[in-house]
C-alpha cells in the first residue's frame, strides 16, 4: 500500500514515514499544503494522512480542493488540534476519519486498515482467494493450511493483488504500490518478488499473463 504522509514537522514527519515504512507501506513524504495538492494530483497513492495545520494551504483547504476535483482516496486527517468544530469540519468535508496527536502508532496502522477495508467493501481484516488468505491486521499468509509472516515487500505484493483478484496489475502499477519517491527500482524487482513468493509456495500463485502484467486467481490456483 502507498501512502502520501503530509507532515510539516520535519522531526514528526521522518520519524512516522519511517515506522510506516518498517510495517510495510510505502510512503512519499511532503511538508507543505501545496505540494500535497499536487501530489494528490500526480501519484497514484491508495491513502493520505493530512496534517491540519500546514504552510501555504492548510490541511482543511487541500482535502477541500481534492473532493472538489471529485478525488475520493480515503484521508485520516492526522493533528494536534482537538477541537470538534475542525472534526466535524474535516469530516463534513469528505475525510474518512480523524486521529488527534500525539497517537499510539498501532492505532493509527489499525485505523489505515479499517479505512481500506471500508474502501474495498470488506468488513473484515482478511482478503481470500481461493487456498490463499491475507490477515492484514497481522500481516499473515496462509496457503492450503500453512501460515507465516512474510517480509513486507512480498506481503505488500501480494496484498496489491488480491485486494481484487483476477484484475491484471502492470509492473508500473505494481512498482507505484510497492515503491516511494526517490527509491531506486531495479528493472526486475518485482519479477524478483514474485520469484521469492512462487518459490515459497507455488509456481500458479501469481500468474503471469504475457504481455500486461500478473493476478492472483480467483479461485485456487
Amino acid at each position: 500500500m502507498r501512502i502520501l504522509l503530509v507532515e510539516d514537522d520535519k522531526m514528526i514527519g521522518r520519524s512516522l514515514a519511517l515506522a510506516l515504512r518498517q510495517a510495510g507501506f510505502s510512503v512519499d513524504l511532503v511538508e507543505d499544503g501545496e505540494t500535497a495538492l499536487q501530489a494528490m494530483g500526480q501519484a497514484d497513492h491508495d491513502l493520505v494522512l493530512l496534517d491540519l495545520g500546514l504552510p501555504q494551504m492548510s490541511g482543511i483547504q487541500v482535502l477541500r480542493a481534492a473532493r472538489q476535483r471529485k478525488d475520493q482516496r480515503p484521508v485520516i486527517i492526522l493533528t494536534a488540534r482537538d477541537g470538534i468544530n475542525e472534526r466535524i469540519a474535516g469530516l463534513d468535508l469528505g475525510a474518512d476519519d480523524y486521529i488527534a496527536k500525539p497517537f499510539d502508532f498501532n492505532e493509527l496502522t489499525a485505523r489505515i486498515r479499517a479505512v481500506m477495508r471500508r474502501h474495498a467493501g470488506h468488513a473484515a481484516s482478511l482478503l481470500s482467494a481461493g487456498d490463499l488468505t491475507l490477515d492484514l491486521a497481522t500481516r499473515t499468509v496462509t496457503y492450503r493450511g500453512t501460515s507465516e509472516v512474510l517480509p513486507g515487500r512480498e506481503f505488500t505484493l501480494l496484498h496489491a493483488l488480491m485486494e481484487r483478484p483476477g484484475m491484471i496489475l502492470s509492473r508500473a502499477q505494481l512498482e507505484d504500490k510497492l515503491y516511494g519517491w526517490g527509491e531506486e527500482v531495479e528493472s526486475n524487482a518485482i519479477d524478483v518478488l514474485i520469484h521469492y513468493v512462487r518459490r515459497r509456495y507455488d509456481k500458479d500463485i501469481v500468474r503471469n499473463v504475457r504481455g500486461a502484467g500478473w493476478m492472483v486467481p480467483k479461485g485456487s490456483p
